[in-house]
């Protein structure tokens, strides 16, 4: 797969991460909570796209924009890893403290580790768009141009 099409791919994957976050969001921020069943659904989604999300930058991204022969680009994408890569076992360590019943003994507490994960996540996200992707893009405009 060229690198263009990959971080397309990452890039249909953040606003697919965007809008299950911010329907999570709106769950929390309800007057009420919401059936278990339905947080229990949209968590699974969540969780589900996050990490193949994640496994694809660890596995795919960062080691090919590491290998570029780009040395800013190779460093651009060590920073991100080592700024970011907690965000699988923080992610993880939420997922797993977060049952049903610790959710229906603490609500406001799931609430708002609920809000400070995906903060962290939006963080993520907003940076990669911003940053990493595009110097991702332009290599490959690079890249394509020197082989043709």
């Amino acid at each position: 797969m060229r690198l263009r099409d990959e971080v397309q791919r990452l890039r249909a994957e953040h606003a697919a991460l965007a809008s299950l976050s911010g329907l999570l969001l709106d769950l929390v921020r309800a007057a009420a909570p919401p059936r278990p069943t339905e947080l229990l659904a949209l968590r699974g989604l969540l969780r589900d796209t996050l990490t193949r999300h994640l496994k694809c930058e660890d596995w795919v991204l960062y080691p090919g924009l590491k290998a570029s022969g780009d040395a800013a680009l190779g460093d651009l994408a060590t920073a991100f890893v080592d700024e970011m890569g907690h965000i699988a076992s923080d992610f993880a360590a939420y997922d797993a403290k977060w049952t049903v019943a610790a959710v229906e003994a603490d609500w406001t507490g799931f609430c708002a580790d609920t809000e400070a994960v995906l903060h962290v996540l939006g963080v993520r996200i907003a940076r990669e768009n911003g940053e990493l992707y595009p110097a991702a893009e332009a290599l490959s405009d690079r890249m394509e141009r020197a082989a043709s």
